[in-house]
Parts: structure tokens; C-alpha cells; sequence
């Protein structure tokens, strides 16, 4: 449970999601001030708000980690919504051939590399006598167990490869930051940029607006224990099959 006042990170903040979640931490008066990190200038503004804007590479990041030393120890909650599906040039693979070595790193790199290196480097700020939860964005098609459909190879593979670094980060940061708490979350089909070519097949009630995916992450993390394991789940909390 999330019983103390403390501060919230959001990284990825410039997408439709992430600019939902930090909304809704601002309107949580038990976080002090939200971190915002994005390649883009800041698209809220808020006395509580600190929007650092920066780009993805390691170097960068460990900027962004080193300037919020002063906060050490006091972040509660920790959201890490980067993600790719699609672009201009890509396109889910439908069959084996779509795939190619250009889109498998590109889509490995917004999924999974770049997540994965902020779990790396948000380790020195996060650990501290708070019960910090922190939420990486999966997917459902990451579970191995639920792949009932194929395609998608990139997509479905960067995000099985992050839940299989969440769960060994999760293992380590048990010994060595005892009181963070590691997710990763589902958050369902959302109305955004990211989902929209697939909006004519998603079943009706089951395409959500980024302030109830946000809702529905600040109750799932408020309801985890820290408990040294990685929970997998979804929007409603419920668990989703390795």
C-alpha cells in the first residue's frame, strides 16, 4: 500500500499515456512533486511538476538520474512508459518474412533497451526507507503462455525480453534496494497514436482512454506490497501468465 508522501517519477512522459499519468499524480496530494522525462519540451505545467526534457542514450540518462541525487530515497512511485509499435516505415510483422534486422533493433531498443537501462540507473535514487513501486508498460503479447496467435515478432519478442530483465532485475534488487517494489504492467488497448491502426479490431468497451489506464496503474501500484518479486499483470491487477 502506498500510505506515505513522497515523489513520483514518469519516464516516457511526451506520449498520450504518460502525459495522463503524470495529470493523475498531480491530482494525488500525497505526492510532493512528479518528475517528468521526455525528448519533448514540457506539455504540462505545475508548480509540483519538474519536466526535464533529454534524449535516450545512456549518457543522457545517467544525467537525468545524477541530477535528481537530491531526491534519493524519496520517490514512491516510478512509471516507464516507453514504447514502439509502429511507425512510418514499420509495421507489425503478420508473417515470418515481414521480419527484418532494422525493425527487430528498433523495436528492441524502445521496449526493452531503454527501460531496461533505467532500471539500471534508477537504482541508487530509488533505494531508501520508502516503499517505492515501479511500473515498466508490457504487454499481454509478451506472455510466451498466452501466444495463441503468432505475428507481431518484434513487438511480442521485445516485450517478453523485458519481463525476462524485470525478473532478474526484480532478483537483484531484492538484495540491494529492498524497498522498491518492480511491475510490469498491461494497460490494455489504449486510444492513442500508438494503437490507432488496430482501433477497427479492438472488441467494443475494451479500447481505454489514457486517465483510466492511469487510474487503473496508481490503484494497481497502491495495492502491491513490496515484496522482492515482479508482479506481471493487467490494467485490472489481474495476473497474466509468463
Amino acid at each position: 500500500m502506498l500510505d506515505n508522501s513522497g515523489n513520483a517519477i514518469v519516464l516516457g512522459a511526451g506520449g498520450a499515456i504518460g502525459q495522463a499519468i503524470v495529470k493523475n499524480l498531480l491530482e494525488d496530494q500525497r505526492i510532493a512533486q512528479v518528475v517528468a522525462v521526455s525528448r519533448s519540451s514540457a506539455k504540462i505545467q505545475h508548480p509540483r511538476l519538474n519536466w526535464i526534457q533529454t534524449q535516450y542514450d545512456e549518457t543522457s540518462m545517467a544525467g537525468v538520474t545524477e541530477s535528481l541525487s537530491d531526491l534519493s530515497g524519496s520517490f514512491v512511485k516510478v512509471s516507464i512508459c516507453h514504447g514502439i509499435l509502429h511507425d512510418d516505415h514499420m509495421f507489425p510483422e503478420k508473417r515470418m518474412e515481414d521480419m527484418s534486422v532494422e525493425m527487430l533493433q528498433a523495436i528492441f531498443h524502445a521496449n526493452t533497451v531503454v527501460p531496461s537501462l533505467w532500471l539500471k540507473l534508477l537504482r541508487k535514487i530509488l533505494t531508501g526507507p520508502n516503499p517505492c513501486k515501479v511500473a515498466c508498460f508490457s504487454a499481454r503479447v509478451g506472455s510466451t503462455g498466452d501466444n495463441r496467435l503468432g505475428g507481431w515478432y518484434s513487438y511480442r519478442a521485445s516485450k517478453a525480453a523485458l519481463n525476462s530483465l524485470m525478473k532478474t532485475f526484480s532478483i537483484e534488487y531484492a538484495r540491494r534496494a529492498k524497498n522498491v517494489k518492480l511491475i510490469a504492467f498491461h494497460p490494455g488497448t489504449v486510444n492513442s497514436a500508438m494503437s490507432k491502426p488496430f482501433h477497427a479490431t479492438v472488441p467494443e468497451g475494451k479500447l481505454f482512454e489514457p486517465d483510466f489506464v492511469a487510474e487503473c496503474l496508481s490503484e494497481v501500484m497502491d495495492k502491491m506490497h513490496v515484496d522482492g518479486q515482479l508482479s506481471y499483470v493487467d490494467y485490472a491487477g489481474k495476473p497474466i501468465p509468463w
